[in-house]
């Protein structure tokens, strides 16, 4: 073995190299390691599993898997376990901890002697730290996702976490059903291990990575109930030892082209807003910036082709025996960079050229017969979002596509929950809800841009209605709603001028979200602004201290390449 690979990499600084192995050696051993083993190059395992994650329950067996591959290949596997975050069980939100579990990730691959490395991950935010921690490590590295939930049943009906969450909850909430009826669903609603079954954040996360290159082709959306999960866990092993003799390194992966691949793949499969922000966030660390007019011209130029929950009909477990990633990317090959190449060293164009055997044509279309001829997202400029805002046209009811409204305001997540059931509520269906105050630095950017739907107006009939916040909201979700309303309201952005009764214009077919107030009045309101204090200790200081705002990826400015260059602008597309 060289004398910078294996057990040898990165050695602890003692001020005698010698000693160093030495020492290393005899502690190796008594884990049990034989003199020989020791010898073989090492595959790091990032393992995340946790009490507090449920998409993680598989973990114990996709790490024997991956480790049966990579002892198969001639070289050791090291298990090390990294930050773990469980969507549901974090508050105030999994989004404040991913850039902790991406510098956890990024720490332990460059610090720990390993030549290569498997990151295991599924749940919404563990894969984007993961993705992100191994662009800036930048040591070989091949992702695995743990795979979607399988649906359950309830009353003949299929069901899947969490579009049907969310679905019986609104039902539930406008008095459709009663309260036994919605205690049975819950225990219905995620039957299996896995990530959400729906094309949420953690679906269209493992679709990306796919894209990316990443990850092995046709691995991102393998049910993680099914055999051939472990099958490929135990293929990642052994690429992950490929990468040795054929060393492939994020960055050469991660590309502008491999982005634009992610980003028409996100439309074609009208996939989560969330995806928008962390691919900022992983584009970012390798300088790549993603300029709201680019991603708008491949919104329009992409189809969206696969008819899946929260906007169609399907789940992921339909999606991957439809065909998967593969037939996608075949029905989109023209509009691809075929020459971006992933992890086995494979150009994509040479993927595509390999037949396939069947595709469901209902569940992923033809080009020339699409779900929407235009992509599921678009960003929004105007005055009320200078620094860009996000969309999920497909997601959205058409009819409130061009809407001119009065503006009723909550102005903290707080005074959301205080009020929005209260029968003396002066709102129609007419009006535009405004959040403000949940955005990165205020609150973390929850997954609260989904609005409820004001009690008194659901029980009205009232399904949806245009909502405006500098929050996020889950891939899962739907409705009429812009997000990532950047600058955010903490950052004195103009959401901060906006008060009950003024008008706001919402124009997709513009692309724009404007305060239609005199912009002197927003000017001087602004000027009165206070931000509210934020915390000063420990990573939650650190965090509001240095995240950006969305479009920059919620990441922190110091994480960032230094690279300044925006993806689309002065020549870079």
């Amino acid at each position: 073995m060289s004398d910078d690979h294996g057990l040898r990499r990165g050695l602890t600084n003692y001020g005698d190299r010698d000693f160093a192995v030495y020492l290393r050696r005899s502690f190796a051993r008594s884990m049990g390691l034989s003199g020989e083993m020791l010898e073989k190059p090492i595959i790091g395992i990032a393992m995340t599993p946790s009490g507090f994650n449920n998409c993680h329950r598989t973990m114990p067996e996709l790490v024997e898997a991956v480790s049966r591959g990579i002892l198969a290949a001639g070289a050791l596997p090291r298990v090390f376990p990294t930050v773990s975050l469980g969507e549901v069980f974090l508050n105030p939100t999994s989004m404040v901890y991913r850039n902790l579990m991406s510098m956890d990730t990024e720490e332990m691959v460059r610090a720990q002697p390993m030549d290569a490395v498997v990151l295991i991950g599924g749940c919404d935010k563990t894969v984007p730290a993961q993705l992100m921690g191994a662009a800036s490590a930048d040591i070989p590295a091949i992702q695995l996702v743990t795979g979607p939930m399988s649906t359950g049943r309830h009353r003949g009906e299929r069901l899947g976490a969490c579009t049907d969450c969310r679905r019986f909850w609104s039902r539930f909430r406008a008095g459709e059903i009663e309260r036994d009826e919605i205690d049975v669903v819950e225990g219905r609603l995620a039957a299996t291990a896995g990530t959400c079954a729906v094309m949420g954040t953690a679906s269209t996360m493992a679709i990306i990575a796919e894209v990316l290159g990443m990850s092995l082709p046709g691995t991102a959306a393998i049910p993680a109930v099914a055999a051939d999960r472990l099958v490929a866990a135990e293929e990642t092993g052994k690429a992950a030892v490929g990468l040795l003799t054929h060393p492939r390194k994020p960055s050469e992966i991660i590309t502008e082209r491999s982005v634009e691949n992610a980003m028409r793949a996100l439309m074609a499969v009208s996939g989560s807003t969330n995806a928008v922000v962390h691919l900022a966030a992983i584009a970012g660390r390798r300088g790549i910036r993603i300029s709201d007019a680019r991603l708008n011209e491949i919104s329009d130029e992409t189809p969206v082709l696969v008819d899946l929950k929260p906007v169609g009909k399907g789940y992921l477990e339909d999606f991957h025996h439809a065909g998967g990633v593969g037939a996608l990317l075949r029905e989109l090959k023209p509009l691809l960079h075929l020459d971006c190449v992933d992890v086995t060293g494979q150009r994509l164009g040479d993927r595509l050229e390999e037949p396939l055997d069947w595709v469901d044509r209902d569940v992923i279309r033809c080009v020339d017969d699409p779900v929407s001829p235009q992509g599921g997202l678009i960003a929004l400029g105007g005055n009320l979002a200078p620094q860009g805002a996000i969309f999920k046209r497909a997601a959205a009811t058409e009819a409130l596509f061009e809407t001119e409204g009065r503006a009723v305001v909550f102005d903290s997540l707080e005074d959301l929950a205080k009020r929005i059931d209260d029968p003396d509520l002066d709102i129609t269906a007419d009006d535009i809800m405004v959040l403000q105050n949940a955005g990165p630095v205020a609150a973390g950017m929850p997954e609260a841009g989904y609005l409820p739907i004001p009690k008194k107006l659901a029980r009205q009939g009232v399904k949806d209605i245009v909502r405006i916040s500098d929050a996020r909201m889950s891939g899962t979700a739907f409705g009429t709603i812009v997000l990532h309303i950047a600058p955010e309201t903490a950052r004195g952005g103009p959401l901060a001028a906006v008060r009950t009764g003024d008008r706001i214009r919402l124009s997709v077919a513009e692309k724009r979200i404007d305060l239609l107030v005199d912009e002197a009045e927003i000017a001087r309101r602004l000027a009165g602004y206070v931000p509210s204090a934020h915390p000063e200790r420990g990573y939650r200081g650190l965090y509001a201290r240095t995240v950006t705002q969305a479009p920059e990826g919620a990441d922190f400015n110091f994480l960032q390449h230094e690279s300044t260059a925006r993806w689309g602008e002065e020549g870079n597309g």
